[in-house]
């Protein structure tokens, strides 16, 4: 399974995208771990008291989890992961 990062998480990760030992019938959380115990660096970026902090997005296949099952979703074949950290910016009125 793949994980694809954003902005300054792939940037601690090293890379955009990033194979984790996670695979069908596993759960995000899985993959998330597996994530995790590979870029160590990331664990204080993405956590917070042990769990996702709120200006963490976990998506799976484009929607978030947090309309799903959470971190319990079973990963099916062909899944997309995407973390992204919380995104401002843009053009200022002028």
């Amino acid at each position: 399974m793949e994980w694809k990062l954003f902005a300054d998480l792939a940037e601690i990760a090293g890379d955009r995208v990033v194979a984790v030992d996670a695979e069908p019938g596993d759960t995000v959380g899985d993959a998330l771990d597996a994530l995790l115990d590979a870029h160590p660096d990331l664990r204080d970026r993405v956590l917070e008291d042990g769990t996702v902090a709120d200006h963490i997005n976990v998506l799976r296949n484009g929607r978030s989890v947090r309309h799903d099952d959470g971190l319990d979703a079973t990963l099916e074949a062909g899944d997309e992961l995407a973390l992204f950290p919380p995104v401002s910016g843009g053009l200022a009125d002028r």
